[in-house]
This record gives structure tokens, sequence and C-alpha cells, in this order.
């Protein structure tokens, strides 16, 4: 069966399971899904997901864009058969050591990751965090690379270096930053009371920095910042449209996160909450772990996505990688990369729950 013909739309959904199951399928064809975003629960081996994600990129063509969160540390939904990825925070202590073998290490790093999820046919990791470490914030602590924002930079474009390597765009994470707050967005709407001149000097360094490298997403953080707009940043025009688009110059994708989070509910329903997000600047909204939010939003609203966002979207498709595994261990690239990781510090924490 020919994949059906059909623009992609500005909602990226989940899946119940490891498998695509009725209702799922009839939410992947539906006009309004533009992309998929996989957890724990979807992954059962490696060679399940080589084939379920075949089956996603089979349905749609343009295909529905495939995204997981895989950082490395806390937060790596896919484990057995794939390298156990550091926290990023211990590129930061390598950093610490010598910055010259640090930048090496992280796109080594980069490297390993993106090319195992492209091996697998998977577009995109949400990574970078590019939050700076105030020592504040639990849900982001080990996420975050340093305190040190130029460290911050140099060593995110060393990482995005080896994700393009292995034909993967990044996603910078979290704007204009969530290190400093202790509030967690996933439980409670947090309030970052600092100035724009205070945070442009500090959070939004590794931002400009990375942009100006050719990042291909953002993912704006469900933070209020009162002193910039009563509104959180992934809702307000201010910060996505005037210092992302305009101030920054960022022509990526805004990716929102999770619409389900706490930090979202000062928008509304779900319906309102995508309204205010698409409004303000985003190009793809996130549902996760909701079917019936997902099924309450495709029940009653309307939206073509603009021409700028659909040309945005197409680049954030994996490019060339290897077909799967066997061929990815046969690359000379790979091994070195894998051999010069062994080096770094492992410290997994708690897995997130998915």
């Amino acid at each position: 069966m020919s994949a059906k013909s059909m623009h992609l739309g500005p909602v990226m959904v989940d899946l119940a399971g490891p498998e695509i199951g009725t209702e799922d399928r009839r939410r992947l064809m539906h006009p309004l899904t533009g992309g998929v975003i996989l957890f724990s629960r979807n992954y059962a081996g490696p060679e399940q997901l080589a084939r379920l994600t075949g089956e996603i990129h089979a349905l749609r063509n343009p295909p529905l864009v495939i995204a997981v969160d895989h950082e490395g540390g806390r937060v790596q939904r896919f484990r057995d058969g794939f390298t156990i990825i550091p926290c990023m925070r211990e590129l930061g202590r390598a950093w610490d050591a010598s910055p010259q073998r640090a930048r090496q290490l992280a796109q080594s790093v980069g490297f390993v990751l993106a090319a195992e999820l492209r091996a697998h046919g998977v577009d995109l990791s949400f990574a970078p965090v590019l939050d700076v470490d105030y020592g504040a914030s639990g849900v982001i602590g080990d996420r975050a690379f340093h305190s040190d924002p130029r460290a911050i930079s140099e060593l995110a474009r060393a990482l995005l270096l080896g994700f393009k390597q292995a034909g993967m765009s990044g996603v910078g994470k979290h704007f204009p930053g969530h290190g400093h707050v202790r509030a967690d967005s996933h439980l409670e709407v947090p309030v970052d009371e600092r100035s724009y001149a205070e945070i442009e000097a500090n959070d939004l360094v590794p931002f400009r920095r990375l942009i100006a490298a050719g990042l291909g997403g953002i993912m704006p953080a469900h933070v209020i910042y009162p002193q910039v707009d009563g509104r959180p940043a992934g809702f307000s025009p201010v910060w996505l449209k005037q210092v992302l688009r305009g101030e920054l110059g960022f022509d990526g994708v805004v990716f929102s996160d999770d619409l389900s989070m706490e930090g979202a509910s000062t928008a509304g329903g779900v319906t309102e909450r995508a309204q205010a997000a698409l409004g303000a600047g985003c190009d793809m909204v996130l549902i996760c772990k909701n079917p019936q939010a997902v099924d309450e939003l495709y029940a009653g609203f309307s939206y073509a996505m603009p021409a700028v966002s659909l040309a945005r979207l197409a680049r954030m498709h994996g490019r060339v990688h290897a077909e799967n595994m066997v061929k990815l261990r046969e690359d000379a690239r790979y091994a070195q990369a894998l051999h010069a990781m062994a080096g770094i510090g492992t410290r997994d924490g708690d897995l997130p729950l998915s």
C-alpha cells in the first residue's frame, strides 16, 4: 500500500504501546498530525523500533517526523541495545579539566547518540538542553552541561556537529532558560522574576550562539518571565516572535513543550493551548500521554500549516544514515566515537517516568 499524500499538520502525538493500534493509526492519519514522539513504552527492542518507525514513515507522504527525548543520563528512552549516553553534566566536568578534550568528547557523544537513533529510523532527538545550571532546578539538574554559558555553547556546538555528521538536527531547550527556577513545569507553573537584561546576558548566550551555528529546532519553556511578558514563553509572541525570530534571527522549527504539562494550564483547555502556542509563533505543538486531549483538539480545531512552517519541518527529517546497527558497527567513525566515550563517567540516576 502506497503512502497517502497529505501535508503535515502542526501536532505531534504519541502512541499507546510498541505497535500502531487502531486508534493510534486514526490519529496518525489525521490532517492535523505532523509528527510522533516515542517514549520507553513504545520500545521493546532494536528490531521492533526499526519496524515501528518504518511503519510510521510509510503511512504518509511526506512522512511524519519521528522524535524522542534522548538526551542521555536520566532522559534516555531507549536503553537495551543502545549505548548508554552520559548526562551532559559529565561533559561539563570534562570541560573543567580540558576544554579541547571536552569538545572532542561532546562531538563523539553527539555522533553515537544520533547515529544509533538514525539507524533505527528516528528523525530527531529533543536535545541538547541549553539551560544554564544555577543549582536551583531539580528537573534540569545534571541535564545541563554547565553553569557557564560559554562552556554550554561550546559543548553544545560540538555535540550538534556530531548530530550533523550522523544525519540529524538538534532541538535546543528550554528557551529562554529553565535553569533559574525551582518549580517543575510538569507539575506547576514556574515563574522567573529576573529582568530581560539578566536573562539576555546569561541564558540567551547558548541559544544565540547555537542559532548562529545552524540549530534546527528550539523548544520554549513553560515558564513565565513577568518582567518580559505575563504569558509562559511557549505562549508568548514577545519571546517567540520578537526575541527568538526577530532579535536572534532563528529560522528553524519552534516545538512547544508538552501541552499536557501543568505549566501549559494558564492558556485554558487543549484547544486554547494549541491556539495560543501556534498564535505565539510555535510551528508544532506536542500533546503527550493524553489521547483524549488529542481527540478533543481534533474534533473542533482547524489549522492550515503556513508554507514557512512546512519548509522548516521538512528540514527536520533525518538524512543519510546507516541502514541498521550491523552497518553502523562497520563504520570506523562510530567505532572511534565509542572508544572516545569509554572514558566518560556514566551516572544514570533515576529514570524518568514514561
